[in-house]
């Protein structure tokens, strides 16, 4: 930026630097008024961050709002710029000005079940601990409760830490507010002494790594580089040791996930979704190219030490689809081993840290491309993979997504304050919620006891496709032992194992995926039931084979 364009905005500058900046909870609450830097000096090192600031909505924004910027300008005059300032990554430091929006944040819906594990005769899995084998998440499967809690709740899951972090107290299961203001005031360390992986309570597991944090939490979104990889300039990267790595992570979901800090424009920060768009070139929508050009992610790489460090995606339109799909997607997120030949493949591997981006038709293709599975099922011996919340892709194609709904329109809709002002909510809800301001806002011929009666439709349908899957899927599981026992062949047994991991990846991404089929009833009917012939073409194999290794003995 030249001297002459920076002139022409210096009196934009001063303007804002008359502002009255009240110091937000995240600046040690004390109600102060901020003592506003000269935002030009800043902007003789920090270049990418001038074009981004002085023409969006926050120009006016000094940069001490979200950093401690005061001293590190004099440092920095000093050629002591070794040393950053702090950032404020809570969103609290939002908060100030968007009080409506952090508020609904923060907010607990009460309505939901707490802590309801996925397998149980309730919820949409019973079988779940069977079909799941010997994995980790046989330990804990829980159904998501309110976005406040998504780091907390990664924390306490049996699966992850051994059992390591707990709740300070069980009342604080539903503080909200202190689980976003910061997870250690509601958690704490059994041992803070060590931070090696190790169980500290029976039945738990130590499962976690440093990629399934990135969506959680983008607290360390400063010191981490890009796809995690090992960096000079890097804090953290995905082979770092996990328990160190959460004891710095503080608050979930931050604002500027989605939300460019100095823009305010929409945008993307997971690095695995960035790689899937542009470096892979799979485009915003895979399954439409019309979509794809005109949603657009533009990737901004910024360097430390004169190296490509961390990367950032804006998008040229806000689009929430993409935004959510940067934690609501399949990708992995933990070693593995490889189909090709059973190597394991560690967290130095960048395939730990990837997005498919691909629908439950193409994940088998785009998992054999990348030469990956995740597990192998502890009766059977086939090699499987496990899948995360699959819900972008299985929106993607769908009645609502090809007439332009987005995840915001059903579970964020804007809402009118007592003053006549309207803000987005940003407590993800189900529709059930808010049937006026979801369901209703489209389908106004119905009444909202009507909008619930064709969800609970849908989802009751798809509730009994996945029974009869697990039904058949158990079924063929539980012959593997007879059929070794009989002397069944391993070719036989191969055979059957190929037709599991169809049968498990379609009957799975249905349990994983959180809606029940409601976001998109037809692919979920599709698969089960490709899940259920698969199952049954197993138990026919499995079984004609006992009965003709039995005949021969």
């Amino acid at each position: 930026m030249n001297d002459l364009n920076r002139l022409g905005r210096v009196g934009r500058w001063v303007a804002g630097a008359a502002c009255l900046f009240l110091a937000s909870a995240a600046h040690a609450g004390s109600g102060d008024q901020l003592k506003p830097v000269d935002a030009l000096q800043c902007y003789d090192c920090h270049t990418q961050i001038e074009d981004m600031h002085v023409v969006g909505k926050h120009a006016t924004v000094n940069c001490v709002h979200c950093h401690d910027a005061t001293e590190h300008v004099e440092t920095a005059s000093a050629r002591r710029m070794g040393e950053r300032p702090v950032t404020h990554t809570s969103p609290e430091a939002c908060a100030s000005c968007h009080t409506a929006q952090f508020n609904s944040f923060a907010s607990v819906r009460h309505e939901s079940h707490p802590r309801e594990e996925k397998a149980n005769p309730r919820s949409r899995s019973p079988k779940f601990d069977t079909l799941i084998g010997a994995h980790g998440f046989s330990l804990e499967h829980a159904e998501p409760r309110s976005h406040a809690f998504m780091l907390v709740d990664h924390f306490i899951v049996d699966r992850a830490y051994g059992g390591r972090f707990q709740y300070k107290s069980w009342q604080n299961v539903t503080d909200g507010l202190g689980a976003v203001r910061g997870a250690w005031t509601v958690i704490e360390d059994m041992d803070p002494t060590t931070s090696d992986q190790r169980r500290f309570l029976a039945q738990t597991a130590t499962a976690a790594n440093p990629v399934c944090l990135n969506c959680k939490t983008q607290d360390h979104i400063l010191d981490w580089a890009y796809m995690g990889d090992e960096h000079d300039a890097a804090k953290w990267a995905r082979t770092s040791k996990v328990v160190d790595f959460a004891r710095d992570l503080h608050h979930p979901v931050n604002c500027y996930m989605c939300h460019d800090p100095h823009s305010t424009e929409p945008r993307v920060v997971r690095d695995a979704l960035i790689h899937a768009v542009v470096d892979q070139g799979l485009g915003t929508y895979p399954y439409d190219e019309a979509k794809s050009e005109h949603v657009t992610l533009t990737p901004v790489t910024f360097q430390r030490g004169g190296e490509d460090f961390r990367k950032i995606g804006l998008l040229n339109v806000a689009d929430s689809n993409l935004m959510c799909g940067q934690c609501h997607v399949e990708y992995n997120c933990n070693p593995g081993f490889q189909q090709s030949d059973g190597a394991p493949v560690g967290m130095d591997d960048r395939r730990t840290n990837h997005f498919f981006w691909a629908n439950v038709f193409d994940y088998a293709e785009a998992a054999k491309e990348i030469d990956f599975f995740d597990f192998t099922h502890v009766t059977t011996g086939a090699p499987l993979p496990k899948l995360q919340h699959p819900e972008l892709e299985t929106f993607w194609g769908s009645t609502h997504e090809r007439n332009g709904v987005t995840c915001a329109d059903c579970h964020m809709p804007r809402v009118k304050l007592e003053n006549g002002k309207e803000y987005t909510m940003h407590s993800p809800r189900t529709p059930r919620d808010m049937m006026n301001r979801a369901c209703l806002n489209c389908h106004d011929g119905w009444t909202e006891a009507e909008a619930e009666y064709a969800i609970d439709y849908i989802k009751n349908y798809t509730h009994g496709k996945i029974m009869k899957a697990e039904f058949w899927l158990a079924r063929m599981i539980d012959l593997f032992p007879v059929a070794k026992r009989a002397g069944v062949s391993e070719d036989v047994l191969n055979e059957v194992r190929a037709l599991h991991y169809d049968a498990h990846l379609h009957w799975e991404w249905w349990t994983a995926e959180n809606s029940v089929g409601f976001h998109n009833p037809d692919q979920a009917r599709e698969s089960l039931m490709k899940s259920i012939t698969k199952s049954k073409e197993g138990v026919g194999k499995l079984d004609a084979a006992i009965d003709a290794a039995v005949a021969a003995n």
